[in-house]
């Protein structure tokens, strides 16, 4: 709850920030990094997991830290080489613009960005800073909390090994939004390749926000996690756009045991989101929790890749 009002403000963002770097440079350094995977899953699930023999998919996914190591894997989580990756597939049309890439917060210079904007750490997750009035930014406050990303490895929080010593660098793309003022977001649970589940992440700045669960057949799925499902009576997406977004989501999956492909849709154009391979750093956060169970069902999991 603390935490949840200290991100309403720049400085609680900002405090957040720097003691979550204070945290991952000394603390989980002085144990292995199996026993900080069943701390960190102890801590947030209450549970104990079983690396051994997991059936979860929040276990499978805490897993995939300790025994997957294939080089493309972490090159896919940068989210700026990433982009050679999603060219090579064929898919260069479905990239977000680009405006520049930096290493140091003082190399950005406000005038050679446009009126809107979004800026993102690349090593990481949830650092971004969205401008949608370069006139009304506070630069300084804005410089400060992206210094303090670019300090951060967030592989020691989780040991989401992806992140590991990872290029820091900010990258400035396009700042996205449909029409109707909204920005829908679609993310494919891609499972040995195939997607089997998807979710759509609607009305995302309003009170009535909703966040859908479907297979693919459509059907809604009885279950939310921390923003609750809304059954609309329609889809709301039309089908050619979401076959397309399926049939990328599939070959960019491929390669990978298990991957969330996401896209933005923005008035029927599909732009590439990121590429994630461990969903909410594998917290379940699935209400009723016997959807942890069924979605590792759908999981194989394959050792060394």
């Amino acid at each position: 709850m603390l935490k949840k009002k200290l991100k309403r403000s720049f400085w609680g963002r900002y405090m957040i920030s720097v003691l979550h770097s204070i945290e991952c440079f000394v603390l989980p350094r002085i144990i292995s990094d199996e026993k900080a995977v069943k701390r960190y899953y102890k801590k947030a699930s209450g549970r104990e997991i079983d690396l051994d023999n997991p059936k979860t998919f929040s276990e499978k996914t805490n897993w995939l830290k300790l025994n997957a190591r294939m080089p493309l894997m972490q090159k896919c989580a940068d989210k700026y080489a990433v982009r050679e990756y999603i060219t090579e597939k064929g898919y260069g049309d479905c990239l977000n613009e680009l405006y520049g890439v930096y290493y140091k917060a003082k190399d950005i210079h406000l005038e050679d960005l446009p009126d809107q904007f979004v800026l993102k750490a690349a090593h990481g997750s949830h650092m971004n800073i969205i401008v949608k009035d370069k006139s009304k930014i506070n630069w300084r406050q804005a410089k400060l909390m992206l210094n303090s990303w670019l300090h951060q490895d967030i592989y020691w929080a989780g040991r989401e090994w992806v992140y590991k010593d990872q290029p820091r660098r900010i990258i400035a793309e396009a700042f996205l939004q449909e029409s109707t003022g909204e920005l829908r977001d679609f993310k494919f649970f891609c499972f040995n390749g195939k997607p089997v589940y998807w979710e759509i992440d609607g009305d995302r700045f309003k009170p009535t926000q909703y966040r859908n669960y479907y297979d693919m057949d459509c059907n809604l799925l009885p279950m939310h996690d921390d923003v609750l499902s809304r059954d609309l009576g329609y889809l709301p997406v039309d089908r050619a756009d979401l076959d397309r977004m399926v049939r990328i989501a599939e070959d960019l999956a491929e390669p990978f045991q298990f991957v969330r492909v996401d896209f933005y849709l923005v008035d029927g154009k599909i732009y590439f989101g990121e590429l994630t391979y461990f969903d909410n750093g594998g917290k379940c956060c699935f209400e009723p929790i016997e959807f942890d169970r069924v979605f590792g069902d759908q999981w194989t999991l394959v050792k060394d890749v």
